[in-house]
């Protein structure tokens, strides 16, 4: 199949690209292109524009402030990977951007269009919720606001981003030199979507563990612990949480937890 017709634009500014997304019903933007192409192709998004917000150099910096990172939502995950990036997670983030689908596709894929998608299996979604990542969004009128990913996804493929708002950044705290993390995330084969993941981060000086899991439906599952948790309790938390999946799902989703659990202790 071909995609529907649709108009195209190359904005040079934040502010300009989210005018034209608000002016236009149907308007997209267009980052790296890695899932929206596929869609398009498939009929299964039929925007009227397109904004291309690849040109914009303000989306394409990484910056400090204060105790964190902000990230641009256009860098790609291979910059992240290949850890030109300041990483505020002990390269953690670099680990995370190896794992995605195929080097091709971490060339021209972003971090901030993953989190757009709202995609329930995309691995930053997981991970950055973990890591209790911000969201910065443009909006019109030259607006700005922050967000906790946490609170970001409202269901599967569905956001709390509003007609004419475009993510611009991810503040990412910085962590201690002492802070462990473990990922682990089930698929069929590599570079296809995973079936379950499970992120663990923690901080000796921070507030304990924070342990998350993805879930078919949204939004991710968020654990937290003052002590060590209990590999054999995680499944009961996880139905206290809300989850919502068959036996099968919970079991894949306790054992991708608790293996996040050993990686992060060095297990």
């Amino acid at each position: 199949m071909k995609p529907v017709a649709f108009d195209y634009a190359r904005p040079s500014s934040v502010d300009e690209a989210v005018a034209m997304l608000a002016a236009t019903p149907r308007a997209m933007a267009l980052a790296g292109g890695q899932t929206l192409g596929p869609m398009l192709n498939l009929r299964l998004a039929q925007p009227a524009l397109l904004v291309d917000i690849t040109r914009i150099a303000e989306l394409a910096t990484v910056g400090g402030d204060g105790d964190a990172v902000v990230i641009g939502a256009t860098v790609t995950h291979a910059a992240i990977e290949d850890r030109r990036i300041d990483d505020p997670a002990n390269g953690f983030l670099a680990r995370v951007a190896r794992g995605i689908a195929y080097r091709a596709v971490r060339t021209r894929g972003t971090i901030g269009g993953s989190l757009a998608h709202a995609d329930p299996a995309a691995d930053w979604l997981a991970c950055l919720t973990a890591l209790d990542a911000e969201l910065i969004i443009a909006a019109p009128g030259g607006a700005r606001r922050s967000l906790a990913l946490s609170r970001f996804v409202q269901g599967a493929m569905h956001s709390d981003l509003a007609e004419g708002e475009l993510i611009i950044a991810i503040r990412v705290p910085r962590f201690s030199r002492t802070a462990r993390f473990g990922f682990h995330k089930i698929c069929r084969k590599t570079g296809e979507f995973a079936e379950a993941i499970g992120v663990v981060a923690y901080d000796p000086q921070r507030a304990g563990y924070r342990l998350v899991a993805s879930t078919p439906a949204g939004a991710p599952l968020v654990l937290t612990s003052a002590g060590r948790p209990d590999p054999a309790d995680l499944a009961r938390r996880l139905i206290e949480a809300g989850f919502s999946g068959d036996g099968f799902e919970l079991d894949l989703t306790g054992a991708v937890l608790k293996r996040a659990l050993a990686a992060a202790e060095g297990a």
